[in-house]
């Protein structure tokens, strides 16, 4: 096999191992859990309790039959993935096999990804970093946001492709799986309403129509469950108002700290205003560098969200982490962020652990010591990306070069890379 063969066959194989990792690590607990071996050992999955506790064993339909705190595009995935177990193992079938499925299903999105970037020509260290990526590991059979992932790679990559149609539908519709791909959508607009060369009508109408096809699409996906059962429907919705926060989420932590202690509402209120500035901020700092390629933005929009957000639960950083590959000037940042990860992983589910007698010895502080880890590279990537143009590779034209002088060095990642 030539090197060209392998740097295109080599990502994938890399991959199929990670999955088979990521699977290998959530499934070795088995169908069910004794004590707290679920943190201990890190193989929690939210498959296991939903295919007893959400209707999926019974066949149940999600929101018009049974509470699904997730939007309606996910909720219909962990039907389906049900369904699957439910006609191949028939009354065999347990939370085993469902999360067998989840995770394949889930493997098969991480898949569609690096076919993404590499349609893309991303550059190969890049796609060799997805596919051995540690939060695949991690978050492979934890649950459905790798459906959101996916679809927000695609939205990102079409504008990236000036395809703003396509990129808004895409956001709409990963909006309707997981609510972070709509932070793209307001760029969208913002890259129309200001593109140049076009008169104020256009552009007004450009941006408009955009706004339409994003509506449109969430609209099609969620009306027919509302319009029928509206309270399940907004189950997300009010879960997502009224939980108090989680334990590596700022908040929690300054309030654990006895920083500020805040009621929900309060929380509500100040993580809106904090992130909404700081969007905006990044935004406007940001155009003077990026304001022909505003989507470069969603990157450290994307990141101060999570900072911001009074949720913080672990498999979010899959969210981020495929964006940080696209968008980061380098690498080593992004593996800064993976340590984060993984220790601010590890410290959340010994700290559950150690309440029930486990002996883990993890405290809030931990907790919040991997936390300002992780959010020290977050932070230092958002400021990187604002004040520097984006890798020549993501903003440059999508051509197919003539003949590449070296099959080595074809897609190779520029020196900042």
């Amino acid at each position: 096999m030539n090197l060209r063969r392998f740097d295109t066959v080599g990502p994938y194989l890399l991959l199929l191992a990670t999955c088979v990792a990521g699977w290998l690590f959530k499934a070795h607990c088995g169908a069910s859990w004794t004590g707290d071996e679920q943190y201990i050992t890190g193989c929690y999955s939210d498959a296991l309790p939903f295919w007893g506790l959400r209707g999926v064993a019974a066949g149940q339909l999600p929101y018009l039959e049974a509470r699904i705190e997730y939007p309606v595009l996910t909720g219909a995935l962990i039907w389906l993935e049900g369904m699957v177990v439910r006609t191949i193992g028939g009354t065999r079938g347990d939370a085993f096999d469902f999360l067998l499925v989840v995770s394949m299903v889930n493997a098969a999105l991480a898949f569609a990804v690096l076919w993404l970037m590499e349609r893309a020509r991303v550059p190969i260290v890049r796609r060799w970093c997805w596919a051995g990526a540690p939060p695949l590991i991690l978050y492979l059979g934890h649950n459905w946001d790798m459906l959101a992932v996916a679809l927000a790679v695609a939205a990102f990559l079409a504008a990236r492709r000036d395809e703003a149609m396509s990129a808004a539908a895409l956001a709409a519709i990963g909006t309707a799986a997981k609510l972070f791909p709509v932070l793209l959508l307001p760029l969208l607009g913002l890259k129309a309403l200001f593109r140049s060369g076009d008169g104020w009508l256009r552009r007004i109408g450009s941006a408009a129509l955009l706004a339409l096809v994003a509506i449109a699409f969430w609209a099609m996906l969620n009306a027919p469950i509302a319009l029928r059962a509206f309270d399940n429907w907004s189950e997300f919705y009010t879960f997502s108002r009224e939980r108090g926060g989680t334990a590596a989420a700022v908040w929690e932590i300054m309030a654990t700290q006895g920083w500020w202690a805040s009621d929900i509402a309060t929380r509500n209120l100040w993580s809106f205003v904090i992130f909404a500035g700081g969007a905006a901020a990044i935004v406007l700092i940001g155009w003077r560098r990026h304001g022909d390629a505003l989507w470069v933005l969603f990157t450290p929009v994307l990141a101060w969200f999570l900072l911001t957000n009074k949720v913080y639960s672990p498999q979010f950083d899959l969210w981020l982490y495929p964006f940080l590959l696209l968008t980061s000037r380098r690498l080593w940042p992004v593996a800064w962020f993976v340590v984060g990860d993984l220790a601010a992983y590890w410290a959340e589910f010994w700290f559950f652990a150690s309440p029930g007698g486990a002996g883990m010895g993890v405290t809030q502080e931990h907790i919040a010591l991997a936390a300002a880890f992780r959010a020290a590279a977050m932070l230092w990537m958002v400021v990187d990306i604002v004040r520097h143009p984006a890798p020549e590779w993501m903003v440059a034209p999508l051509v197919t070069p003539r003949r590449a002088t070296s099959p080595r060095l074809e897609g190779r990642p520029t020196p900042a890379g």
